[in-house]
């Protein structure tokens, strides 16, 4: 009877594919790792001069907000508003830009996927 190659797979015995489930297994090991240590990491950022300092956690959570009393005037809300939006959005855009290139170092060209 004869064997079933799996179409293209033909070249490919039984320990080559063991030994490709094997990497393929060890890298989603690395890439859970690496996840994990990543939503542990912290980005800070600064918007106004550093009146407006936050920090972001890898899981994209706000975990700081610091606000030097100086810049709050109440006749002037709108810019307290941007300069907190724009320090959150720097922080989490480290954040990400900081995933995507550990991740594409395990898997290249597959950075952006995470």
């Amino acid at each position: 009877m004869a064997r079933n190659n799996f179409g293209g797979f033909g070249g490919m015995g039984g320990g080559n594919m063991q030994q490709l489930m094997r990497q393929a297994q060890k890298l989603q090991e690395q890439m859970a790792k690496t996840q994990e240590e990543l939503d542990e990491r912290e980005y800070t950022a600064q918007a106004g001069g550093g009146m407006v300092s936050v920090t972001v956690t890898g899981k994209r959570e706000l975990k700081e907000l610091l606000i030097k009393p100086e810049c709050v005037d109440p006749e002037d809300v709108d810019m307290l508003q941007d300069m907190i939006l724009a320090a959150v959005n720097e922080a989490l855009r480290k954040g990400e830009e900081t995933r995507n290139a550990e991740m594409a170092k395990m898997a290249p060209g597959m950075g952006g996927m995470f």
